[in-house]
């Protein structure tokens, strides 16, 4: 629970590796133990007078066992416009240390989950100096209820928000990094209410995972209407074809939203394929109606998983919604992909991968397209269908937070199936 520091400004907790016991003294600890190291050039204006937990998770590193962090941090009052969350659920993503603002979803069955897991050359952490590189800052996918208003806000500019509304925070640039108990939001405009028929662990997995999904699956609704209109004096009855790579919850969450949107949409005469990347990435996507799945054995030569995959498609793809995020995965989806075709790819790994595949794409007369995550007034309409049931949320688990070393290490092997929730509050 956050604790009043107004009076014990100079004793707040030191940080407690690899535990979360929080019930030592405040008095006996130091201010400069407690904190993570911080920028001496960055001045913050607000005023912190509580404290809350945080945990942070690293990728393990030379001489550490543990990748999971607990320590208090001070919180800012809530801003004058704003609002102070206290949060229910977190869903399990990082924010990658190459790319500031870059928000992706974690899950058990991520294809780069691994590549950040393993030890890789040490680099400062915000929690612990020198000790691993490859940081997960977890909490971008939040779900909770607004402890407090800011003083500026009115009837007249609240957006229909209330103290005690459940809500989810629309993932902004500047976005606090790390699970913790409150998070501060400077503008309602980054707040979603969400309805109470909606659990919170649900929710938690909307504001990154399912909505750079729905913006990816729009923009390739957007490819096949066009690939229609060509193919309608010659082909009329040649279905559109989508790849969909990755069995991650980006993956999973985009096959289920695509599933939908084309059946609703009058455009539903196209076929659906997903690449899983792992076997249990393989058995969910086996359980979705309508869509073909091939398993991406990396076991097998590339050319025999680009003839698997296409004998699967039914020959080759004309959009790839790749989220495998990585330069094999994108070389064979560009093989899977017929002349003309488009890739789509997040924002987050278009900077790293386009430029190593520019001529490539030249060469074979295909365009990969960088996806954003997309917008709040999105993330309402993403929360209005999961609420209705109108697209069912991927598997996921639910922790408590207090188990988060553990969720970590299963994570990384993966042994939890889909997505991974880790709970801060229960309040239902």
């Amino acid at each position: 629970m956050p604790v009043d520091i107004c009076s014990q400004q100079h004793n707040l907790l030191s940080s407690i590796s690899g535990t979360t016991d929080t019930s030592l003294s405040l008095n006996s600890l130091s201010l400069t133990s407690a904190l993570p190291p911080t920028d001496p050039d960055h001045h913050n204006p607000h005023n912190m007078n509580k404290l809350c937990r945080q945990v942070s998770i690293e990728s393990p590193g030379p001489g550490a066992k543990n990748c999971v962090f607990n320590f208090f941090v001070p919180i800012e009052d809530t801003p004058a416009m704003g609002a102070r969350i206290r949060i229910v659920c977190a869903g399990a993503c990082y924010r990658r240390r190459d790319r500031a603002n870059s928000i992706t979803s974690m899950s058990s069955v991520s294809s780069e989950l691994s590549d950040y897991c393993p030890s890789v050359n040490s680099i400062s952490s915000p929690a612990h100096q020198g000790i691993r590189e490859g940081s997960f800052f977890p909490g971008f996918e939040v779900a909770g209820v607004i402890e407090s208003l800011g003083s500026e806000i009115t009837e007249a500019n609240n957006r229909g928000l209330r103290i005690g509304q459940r809500v989810i925070v629309y993932p902004f640039d500047e976005t606090p990094a790390g699970y913790a108990e409150l998070l501060v939001v400077p503008d309602l405009k980054h707040v979603v209410p969400i309805p109470d028929s909606l659990p919170m662990e649900v929710a938690a997995m909307l504001p990154t995972g399912a909505l750079l999904a729905w913006n990816a699956v729009f923009k390739a609704q957007a490819v096949v209407t066009q690939i229609l209109s060509q193919r309608a004096a010659t082909e009329p009855k040649r279905k559109p074809k989508i790849l969909i790579v990755g069995t991650g919850g980006l993956a999973l969450w985009a096959v289920r939203i695509a599933s939908y949107h084309f059946a609703t949409s009058g455009a539903d005469n196209v076929d659906i394929t997903v690449a899983s990347l792992r076997d249990e990435g393989f058995r969910l996507a086996t359980e979705i109606k309508n869509v073909s799945v091939v398993q991406w054995n990396e076991c097998l030569y590339e050319p025999q998983l680009i003839e698997r995959t296409k004998d699967v498609c039914g020959g080759a793809v004309d959009v790839v919604i790749d989220f495998g995020t990585t330069s094999r995965s994108l070389h064979r989806s560009m093989h899977c992909l017929s002349k003309g075709g488009v890739v789509l790819i997040s924002d987050e790994v278009a900077e790293k991968l386009l430029p190593k595949f520019s001529r490539l794409s030249e060469q074979y007369q295909q365009e990969i397209i960088a996806i954003s995550n997309g917008t709040a007034e999105q993330l309402a309409e993403v929360v209005e269908l999961v609420a209705s049931k109108k697209i069912e949320p991927p598997p996921h688990s639910v922790f408590p937070c207090e188990q988060a070393a553990e969720v970590i290490a299963k994570l990384c092997n993966s042994e939890i199936p889909g997505r991974a929730i880790l709970r801060f509050h229960d309040i239902e």
